[in-house]
């Protein structure tokens, strides 16, 4: 560190002491707070949440979302009234993990999901996918992305990591999501490495109920922990703690993010992390049903975190702030203990320039000089949006990136009989569309299949969409025009076969009228296991319409299948598995 830069550092920790000695309780506890509002303008929740609460940073849902041009106008709004208030700028927070977990997926660079990543293979590619993400969150005003997912997913019967994962080895993990981090951070964007101490060998989604992990320490080590361990050591700026209970680590049963074993043993004193420690959503049925968000967000600040995520009610919101000030007045928390986290939030808050000096200075009343390095030109909901320009979205080499991964991540996992490449033959192909199979979903809109993709690419095709969960209702129509003499080929994309009955038995229903048939699976490449008689079956881990495109072209042979699977699909698939036909 130069000495210029050491004193820069001296007088940004002169400013934020400064900032911290100015603020009463109530601010202070504002920061820890992070909160969500349903709409897409400034709302009476959202003005509620920053003037009364004085919170800390909103998060983003698909809910607040249309457009960039309106997504960056609210954040502007919210900064705006941040400022007017004489609250610190805000962090604007969302989930942009890629592929199926995305709020903003119109006008942007959508990036295929982690799974997808892996499967393409280039450590190089995450951190150029991270990279153009966390840009264009940038420019709409967005510093603090709740990605990436560094779980290991080695659990087919997981409900909800799945192929939010890199897959099912820890070292793959680890150096995938180092390179994750990387991109956003260098992009100016906050990264949090979620779900620690690891999500991924769960069959229980703890939105709904609190899972149970049973692995003991050495385990841990050895798998769960690698990924984090790395993270720590790429200085990442968040970690997101697991709503799991994990006995190895806690005596008690209390999930990682109320237990102090865990959040401040393991995590702060062991691991050496220095960061923001933020919870996952406090409503989450393992938390809110257990515990309630009031009392739970005391236990979380007792345990270790720096910020409370509590997502979407308004009055839990101010429920667990209210709780969180009675604890320190009836001295059940140490103000100091609160000071720590608000220290540690608004140092990162500068790291990022989402707090400026100038910024700093005029919450404090202080004139800003024009000498100063860094001073604040404009309002400070001006700076909190970088202007978009057009070239900042969407941006050709961006798309050619995302193109590229995609096609790059088609697997093909078996070929019997060489079906594929498809024939020039009129084929049936019924896609299963995508449905919400964990809240972190929410809703996913799609009206394209395989099929439209395949027509495109000139195929005769008799298309077919149905709703993952209509797949039973409907199996007698799509079997009756299976059978029909001049459908020769048969072409199925699956959605979480592997837990939807109806689905896999559609597959063996297909399969069993012995005409060419090939699987596509959309989502979960665990799919295969439910129904091993696929005569041939490819994953492209998503149903983006880009991965649709993608896998389209590699079923006509457009394009190889240069894919490896990141999980494996049983002792005959292994990960690393992928044909080249």
């Amino acid at each position: 560190m130069s000495e210029q830069e050491a004193e820069m550092t001296a007088e940004a920790e002169q400013e934020i002491e400064g900032l911290l000695g100015s603020m009463d309780l109530r601010s202070k506890l504002g920061q820890m707070l992070l909160g969500g509002f349903d709409g897409r303008t400034m709302t009476s929740a959202a003005m509620r949440l920053i003037a009364a609460y004085r919170t800390g940073g909103i998060v983003y849902f698909s809910r607040n979302v249309s457009s960039p041009e309106q997504l960056a106008a609210l954040t502007r709004e919210l900064q705006e009234a941040a400022e007017a208030n004489g609250v610190p700028p805000l962090w604007i927070s969302i989930d942009q993990e890629g592929g199926m977990v995305a709020r903003i997926t119109e006008g942007v660079t959508l990036m295929p999901g982690q799974m997808a990543i892996a499967a393409a293979g280039s450590e190089e590619d995450a951190y150029r996918c991270a990279y153009i993400s966390g840009r264009e969150l940038r420019s709409l005003g967005v510093n603090l992305n709740y990605a990436p997912v560094l779980d290991v997913n080695n659990n087919p019967a997981n409900p909800v990591i799945g192929v939010r994962s890199f897959g099912e080895s820890p070292e793959r993990a680890a150096s995938f999501g180092a390179a994750a981090i990387r991109g956003l951070q260098d992009a100016g964007v906050g990264a949090t490495a979620k779900h620690f101490p690891g999500h991924g060998d769960t069959d229980v989604d703890s939105h709904l109920d609190l899972p149970t992990v049973q692995h003991d320490r050495e385990r841990m080590d050895a798998v769960e922990l690698v990924p984090f361990k790395r993270a720590v050591e790429e200085g990442v700026d968040a970690v997101m703690s697991a709503h799991i209970y994990f006995p190895a680590l806690e005596r008690e049963k209390l999930p990682v993010t109320l237990s102090p074993s865990v959040l401040t043993g393991l995590l702060r004193e062991e691991l050496g992390f220095d960061g923001i420690i933020t919870t996952d959503c406090m409503e989450m049925n393992a938390i809110a049903e257990h515990y309630g968000v009031a009392e739970a967000s005391v236990l979380a600040v007792l345990a270790g975190a720096d910020q409370v995520l509590v997502s979407h009610r308004l009055d839990r919101q101010g429920a667990a702030l209210n709780a969180l000030e009675n604890a320190v007045h009836g001295g059940r928390i140490d103000e100091s203990r609160i000071d720590a986290s608000v220290r540690r939030l608004l140092r990162m808050k500068w790291k990022r320039g989402v707090l400026t000096r100038g910024a700093a200075r005029k919450l404090l009343g202080k004139k800003e000089r024009d000498d100063v390095p860094g001073s604040l030109s404009g309002s400070v909901a001006e700076s909190a949006v970088e202007a978009s320009k057009p070239a900042a979205l969407r941006d050709p080499e961006s798309l050619d990136t995302a193109r590229r991964v995609s096609e790059n991540s088609v697997t093909l996992v078996k070929n019997e009989q060489g079906i594929l490449p498809l024939r020039a033959a009129r084929t049936l192909a019924v896609t299963c569309s995508a449905n919400v199979t964990a809240f972190v979903d929410e809703s996913i809109a799609g009206t394209r299949g395989l099929g439209h993709e395949l027509a495109e690419l000139g195929l005769d095709v008799v298309d077919e969409i149905v709703e993952a969960d209509e797949v039973g209702p409907n199996s007698d129509r799509l079997a009756e025009a299976a059978e029909r003499a001049d459908i020769e080929q048969i072409v199925v994309g699956t959605y979480n076969a592997r837990f939807n009955p109806a689905q896999a038995a559609l597959v063996l229903r297909l399969i069993g009228l012995g005409k060419p048939l090939a699987v596509v699976a959309l989502r979960d490449p665990y799919d295969l296991l439910e129904f091993p008689e696929a005569p041939a079956y490819a994953a492209v881990y998503e149903s983006r319409p880009l991965a649709l495109g993608s896998a389209a072209k590699a079923l006509l042979g457009r394009i190889p299948f240069r894919g490896r699977l990141p999980v494996s699909l049983g002792e005959k698939y292994p990960a690393g598995w992928g044909l080249r036909p």
